[in-house]
């Protein structure tokens, strides 16, 4: 079973979201979503999701492409949550260029080696998160 898994706030799941969960999901058998904590989403985007993680996590649990969620790491760049889970796919969204270029520079301490993935876009112009809260 080939898994994938995927990183993401996930403070309301609209149409872009779940697009980007399809095109995930094709790239394995099982996908893993992996929800980040509130403290991390504040200091790396500045403020705190509007949902609290229970509830992100409750709504990543009901989209049918997803079969796993689990939450992220407490601390930034351990990547304690991909050594565990060991997916043969990371699959990472258009616009997560800082967590593609983290993940590329830390490959070498796994002893596997997962392929990074980026999706691409549906719709940024309409379907993103910061436009869609405006």
């Amino acid at each position: 079973m080939r898994k994938v898994m995927v990183f993401g706030t996930f403070d309301g799941i609209h149409r872009g979201h779940r697009e980007f969960l399809k095109e995930a999901k094709n790239q394995g058998q099982y996908l893993i979503a992996v929800v980040a904590q509130d403290h991390v989403i504040e200091h790396l985007k500045g403020h705190l999701p509007e949902m609290n993680l229970e509830e992100r996590f409750q709504h990543l649990l009901d989209e049918d492409e997803v079969d796993q969620v689990v939450i992220g790491d407490a601390e930034i760049e351990t990547w304690g949550v991909v050594r565990q889970h060991r997916p043969e796919v990371i699959a990472l969204g258009y616009d997560q260029v800082q967590l593609a270029d983290s993940l590329r520079s830390h490959l070498d301490e796994f002893d596997w080696h997962p392929e990074v993935k980026v999706m691409k876009s549906f719709e940024p112009n309409v379907y993103h998160s910061s436009l869609l809260k405006r």
